[in-house]
């Protein structure tokens, strides 16, 4: 099994979501609030992941900017939740550089190069 394969089973272990549903309406990038800054934008993630193009999705900054605020999944005709798909590539992303994180111990530096929305989903693991 090659990479990206590999990687597109642990999207769908992480996020529940099958990306193989969605038929590219758009929805989810029209409802985005923060669309237009995200590259890929959600339908077009999802389309790369179809594709098998995972590393282009996981390598991107369209996942760091998603605000998790899931109105792509409600307005999804198929009820794939984009949200739940990108927070699933930013934990492949941070269980790539270490195992876990604990916010408690983050030091001033890190806080600076760390992407805010890393910071947030990582404390969120650890105050649930």
């Amino acid at each position: 099994m090659d990479n990206n394969a590999r990687l597109l089973r642990q999207i769908a272990e992480l996020s529940g979501e099958d990306v193989a549903l969605c038929f590219q309406c758009g929805q989810c990038t029209g409802g985005c609030p923060v669309a237009e800054e995200m590259d890929p934008k959600p339908r077009e993630a999802m389309l790369l992941l179809q594709l098998g193009m995972v590393d282009r999705v996981v390598n991107s900054r369209g996942i760091w900017l998603c605000a998790s605020c899931l109105t792509c999944g409600t307005r999804c005709p198929r009820r794939i939740d984009y949200a739940k798909v990108a927070e699933a590539c930013r934990a492949i992303v941070l269980r790539g550089t270490r195992s876990e994180y604990d916010p408690d111990n983050a030091i001033p530096a890190e806080l600076e190069e760390v992407p805010q929305q890393a910071f947030i989903a990582a404390y969120r693991k650890f105050a649930g």
